[in-house]
C-alpha cells in the first residue's frame, strides 16, 4: 500500500495527499492496538510500539509480518510466551486516531505508567549541534515535502548528523517508526539525541525514555506534566524552533 495518494481539487489540479490506513499491531496472535498510521515502515513501527509500551525487551523480540486486508493492514510479531502478563497490562480497547498518544488504555496507572532514569553519562550536545540537528530533521522529509501534512521524528548522532528518520501522520507513530529502525539497525540510542517535529506531550517522554535516549530536541514547548515527568526520568528536554534553544531539563547535556 502506496504512502501517499493522488486527488483532484476543486480548481482540476492534481494535489498529493498523505495516506491515513487502520494498522493493528498484532503481538502473540492478539491486537494490542489498533492506530490510524502512514502504511509505510510498518516492520520498524511493530519494533518500535513493542519496546516502547513495555511489552517486549530488544532480546525478546520477533520478525515481523505485514498482512494487508481490505479494511486495513496486520503487523503481526510473535513475543516469548512469559511476555502474555505484560501483553494484557499493556492491551488497548479502542482505534488510536493520529494525534491521540493514550487513546484507549485500560487505567489511569497505564497512563502514568513508572519510567526508568536513564544513565547521567550520556551523550551531550552543543547548542549549535541542537540547531544543527533541527536544521538537518528538514532535509530529510519526502513524505512531507510531497504533501505537507505528515510528522517526523530522527536520530541526531554527533559527529556524523541525522542517520535515521521517520515519517507519519501521526506524530506518536513517527516516533515509534524511528525508534524500531534503530533497534533493528543496531544503533546505540544512548550516543545521540531523538529530535522531533512537533511539541513534546508526556507519551514522547515515555517512548524516549523507552528506547534509553537522554535528549529530546523538539520544534515546539513540552507540555508542563511531560517537563516533570523528563525531569524524574532524567531526560534532557530542550526546544529550539526560535534561535537559542530553550532547556527545560537536565541542561547540564547541552554545552553553552
Amino acid at each position: 500500500m502506496r504512502a501517499v495518494g493522488i486527488v483532484t481539487t476543486s480548481g482540476q489540479d492534481h494535489q498529493v495527499l498523505a495516506e491515513e490506513t487502520p494498522v493493528a499491531l498484532v503481538y502473540n496472535g492478539s491486537t494490542l492496538a489498533v492506530m490510524m498510521a502512514t502504511p509505510a515502515d510498518l516492520e520498524d513501527f511493530a519494533t518500535g510500539f513493542a519496546l516502547t509500551e513495555g511489552v517486549a525487551s530488544p532480546d525478546e523480540l520477533g520478525a515481523v509480518e505485514v498482512v494487508e486486508h481490505g479494511q486495513g493492514i496486520e503487523a503481526r510479531m510473535w513475543l516469548p510466551a512469559h511476555r502474555a502478563e505484560a501483553l494484557d497490562a499493556r492491551r488497548r480497547a479502542t482505534v488510536g486516531p493520529v494525534g491521540c498518544g493514550l487513546c484507549g488504555i485500560d487505567s489511569l496507572e497505564q497512563a502514568a505508567r513508572p519510567l526508568p532514569q536513564v544513565p547521567k553519562t550520556q551523550a551531550r550536545l552543543s547548542v549549535a549541534e541542537v540547531a544543527q540537528a533541527l536544521e538537518e530533521l528538514r532535509s530529510v522529509q519526502p513524505l512531507h515535502d510531497e504533501t505537507r501534512a505528515v510528522h517526523a521524528a530522527g536520530f541526531y548522532l554527533p559527529g556524523r548528523g541525522i542517520i535515521l528518520a521517520r515519517e507519519d501522520v501521526g506524530r506518536h507513530n513517527a516516533l515509534d517508526k524511528l525508534i524500531g529502525a534503530m533497534q533493528r539497525a543496531g544503533v546505540d540510542a544512548s550516543k545521540g539525541a531523538i529530535v522531533l517535529t512537533s511539541r513534546v506531550s508526556v507519551e514522547m517522554v515515555q517512548k524516549t525514555v523507552m528506547a534509553g535516549c537522554a535528549i529530546l530536541v523538539a520544534v515546539s514547548a513540552p507540555t508542563a506534566h511531560a517537563v516533570r515527568l523528563a525531569q524524574d526520568a532524567r531526560l534532557t528536554v530542550t526546544s529550539g524552533a526560535r534561535g537559542t534553544p530553550r532547556i527545560y531539563t537536565h541542561s547540564t547535556r547541552i554545552k553553552e
